[in-house]
């Protein structure tokens, strides 16, 4: 009997033992759970203490350092940094990035394609310890390295009791200090050599990649072959053969040639530039008929393009909608009608809106040679802009849009009118062809003049009725 009730006993005692374990581990899970929650808001809330050394430096007088860092995107991996450890940031004074630094090099740094450059740059200046300016090295034989944000090492030593960092000069030491890091101020750019290659590369001209310009073939004019010249062309230099021609022949003779693929002899890459400036037209908007003409209407697009691959520059007066709107169907139906009015349009020069701004205020009226030859277009100087044109009628236009599109080859000017060559005003290009070729007909009739003598024989002829044997006198 006892030993039942010691059974009992024991059995009851466990079973309170497990009774009273079990509202014990979600308590513990509970803690747990609130500890994390509680660890990220810290984690958060020191990510965006306002004390923080990031901010700062944002707000320090290293205003050119803080507009690079912006830049260059580095806020959010700067605040990661310091939210995992202490930093000490080496500032270089505004002077040094405004006036000291090499505008060539401050040129590369901001371009858009060398965003990682900048960002090993500013990266550099970073070290992702806490250093003061008591822990400097005391003797000056000593130096100490330090591993950057951008994998690269600074050395920090003494010189003539001064503090140095590679080659700057620390002018005001522990100038920020905060609970997360210390800021340094230098007197110069700290600049890692990684960058420092790749800035001499790119002004290398090895590592450019276009093929560098030579001069366009000469032709013999007396057997129409090309003859090799007796020396190379310098760099750079303009073809050899007028633009006229290189032309291809007009759309009465014979097509303008099929694109091809490009040879080593080609200076640029002539269809791409032409791509781009009808692309501009488009985006630009109000071009679109122009640019219609150019691709489905002529072949002015692939000629453009082969010309400008050979080295030539053309500069193109680009009527808008409004005034191509006003061009009527039998204008553009007529053969060849759409090329010679592009071809009236397009200077072979290169010209932008300063240039032949400045040509008219100098010179007053200046006559550009164009495509359709020996036309040439008149521009003066009109109500404070360049009008193209002769006179006041219709087919004057004004210089509307001006720089739509250059690229040192190509320039693109927008025009509010169609341009025609000054004999074509009085009538219309229609009916250019059908005028000139009556008066040519009208000149084959028309039969040389006789003489006086002549006519006295041919009259006393006639009085005998003997005229008509003779055919002179017919």
């Amino acid at each position: 009997m006892d030993l039942l009730k010691i059974c009992g006993a024991v059995s009851l005692l466990y079973l309170f033992c497990i009774a009273g374990a079990l509202p014990e581990k979600p308590r513990k899970i509970a803690s747990s759970s609130s500890l994390v929650a509680s660890q990220t808001a810290n984690a958060s809330v020191q990510s965006i203490n306002s004390n923080s050394v990031l901010v700062a430096l944002l707000d320090s007088h290293y205003t050119e350092l803080a507009e690079l860092v912006e830049k260059a995107l580095l806020l959010q991996t700067l605040e990661n940094e310091v939210g995992r450890h202490n930093i000490t940031v080496f500032a270089p004074r505004n002077e040094a990035l405004e006036r000291d630094l090499d505008p060539e090099f401050k040129r590369f740094l901001l371009e858009p394609g060398n965003l990682k450059s900048l960002q090993k740059l500013l990266m550099f200046h970073v070290i992702p310890k806490r250093i003061h300016s008591a822990e400097w090295l005391v003797n000056s034989a000593d130096s100490t390295r330090h591993r950057t944000l951008a994998a690269e090492h600074l050395v920090l030593y003494r010189k003539n009791e001064s503090k140095k960092v590679d080659l700057a000069t620390v002018i005001h030491p522990d100038a920020v200090i905060r609970p997360d890091g210390v800021i340094h101020g230098i007197e110069r750019l700290l600049i890692p050599r990684s960058v420092q290659e790749e800035f001499n590369n790119r002004r290398s001209l090895n590592s450019i990649s276009a093929v560098l310009p030579e001069g366009a073939p000469e032709v013999d004019p007396r057997t129409h072959r090309l003859k090799k010249p007796a020396s190379p062309a310098p760099a750079g230099a303009p073809p050899a053969l007028p633009i006229y021609d290189a032309m291809a022949p007009g759309p009465s003779l014979a097509p303008a040639p099929a694109p091809g693929p490009g040879g080593p002899h080609h200076k640029f890459d002539g269809m791409s530039q032409v791509k781009d400036f009808i692309q501009t037209l488009l985006h630009y908007g109000g071009y679109n008929e122009m640019a219609d003409i150019l691709v489905n209407l002529t072949s002015l697009a692939t000629e453009m393009g082969r010309l400008v691959s050979e080295g030539y520059v053309v500069t193109v007066l680009a009527p808008n909608d409004e005034a191509m709107a006003k061009l009527t169907t039998d204008q553009l139906s007529e053969p060849g009608a759409p090329e010679q009015i592009m071809y009236y349009h397009m200077i072979p020069e290169y010209q932008t809106e300063e240039s032949m701004y400045n040509a008219v205020r100098r010179f007053g009226k200046v006559r550009y040679d164009t495509l359709r030859l020996p036309h040439k277009v008149t521009a003066q100087e009109a109500d404070g802009s360049v009008k193209f044109g002769h006179g006041d009628d219709a087919s004057s236009a004004y210089l509307f849009d001006p720089d739509i599109y250059t690229d040192g080859r190509i320039s693109v000017q927008g025009i509010d009118g169609v341009l025609f060559p000054p004999e074509d005003k009085e009538m219309k290009p229609e009916q250019l062809g059908t005028d000139r070729k009556s008066s040519s007909k009208v000149s084959a009739v028309v039969r040389p003049r006789r003489g006086k003598l002549l006519e006295m024989a041919c009259r006393m002829l006639g009085t005998f009725g003997q005229d008509a044997r003779f055919t002179n006198c017919q």
